[in-house]
């Protein structure tokens, strides 16, 4: 008795890479063979660290919103989590250094307390609306965003709180250690505790059933409300994280930061692969994602396009990802 080995061609392979990962890869490589041939500096190594410099603060606020994402929902205020934080930091750090005018790293913890105080508020709102009122997702995080993005305006007035300690900035935004830029430290430290959080601990196994099929998580004896709404709080920690870091980048606190990064994190992850149905999303793949987001920017100022066409292009490669993302569930539902 014989038996005929399967064949599989260059498009079975393709097909697999797919259902695996996602669209990642494919536009990868499209983006590095346009970029590269639209300028010769693109594929240098100075210009490829200063894209991995550039993209931590995406980094962080993507692992945050694939978080959300694997749940079921998504944040649109992680950009208002960033804002809140800079200014209520900032505040606090200007206030409590005429206080300690000798102990200006205390002002600086007590305002980095701040700031992370101010982003749990936002996402113990957004969770406990989505999970116990169960608000739709885009209206709750859509409405929180508003009202957020007007505290932080009415905080400052409009105008960027300035006069922070030298120290902060000079230490969070442009302090190395062991050579090592210190934000992408802490990018690397958060993307290895989301690697073990998501993949090591009963919470992060609860995210991903909760976001596969809320009702038989909920039969399988999960607090479903719970894992929501501590899904939404740190990914509003990681929001506060990451504007520290970018407060201490321009060394003022800036009621518009993060204007732009809710959008650009939900492409980041859904061109990684994470699904918008919930339940489907990797750490590592997204961190990709959120590279390749900064590396097409980074590739379209090397090519002179202009800012007003980098957001139509981006738009149109999130609406490209979504389409990609549709047909990838189909495949998987489908078994192909």
């Amino acid at each position: 008795m014989t038996t005929k080995a399967i064949k599989t061609g260059p498009f079975d392979l393709v097909k697999k890479i797919f259902i695996k990962v996602g669209v990642l890869p494919f536009f990868l490589v499209a983006a590095l063979l346009i970029f590269a041939a639209l300028s010769p500096k693109f594929l240098t190594g100075q210009n490829l660290v200063n894209v991995a410099r550039q993209s931590v603060y995406l980094v962080l606020v993507s692992m945050g919103q694939m978080l959300v994402l694997i749940s079921g929902g998504f944040d649109l205020s992680v950009g208002t989590a960033i804002a809140l934080t800079s200014v209520v930091s900032a505040l606090g750090m200007v206030w409590f250094s005429s206080i300690f005018p000798d102990a200006l790293w205390i002002a600086i913890m007590l305002g980095a307390f701040m700031g992370f105080g101010a982003a749990i508020v936002v996402g113990l709102v957004n969770g406990v609306g989505v999970a116990y009122f169960e608000v739709s997702p885009f209206i709750m995080t859509l409405g929180v965003s508003s009202a957020g993005a007007g505290l932080a305006l009415f905080l400052t007035g409009g105008v960027p709180v300035s006069n922070l300690p030298f120290a902060f900035g000079d230490t969070f935004g442009f302090g190395r250690l062991w050579g090592i830029p210190v934000p992408v430290i802490f990018a690397l430290i958060c993307i290895v505790f989301m690697w073990v959080f998501m993949t090591r601990t009963r919470l992060g196994t609860q995210v991903y059933a909760v976001g596969g099929n809320i009702k038989a998580a909920h039969l399988s004896a999960i607090n479903t409300k719970r894992t929501l709404m501590w899904a939404y709080v740190i990914c509003a920690l990681i929001a506060s994280l990451t504007g520290l870091l970018l407060t201490a980048r321009v060394e003022s606190g800036e009621a518009n930061l993060g204007s732009s990064i809710a959008l650009e994190s939900i492409a980041a992850c859904v061109i990684a692969g994470v699904s918008l149905r919930g339940g489907i999303g990797r750490v590592e793949n997204v961190v990709l994602g959120a590279f390749f987001i900064v590396l097409v920017q980074n590739g379209m100022n090397l090519a002179q396009v202009s800012s007003y066409m980098q957001m139509v292009l981006l738009g149109a490669l999130l609406i490209l990802a979504v389409i990609f993302d549709q047909m990838r569930y189909r495949m998987i539902l489908s078994g192909s």
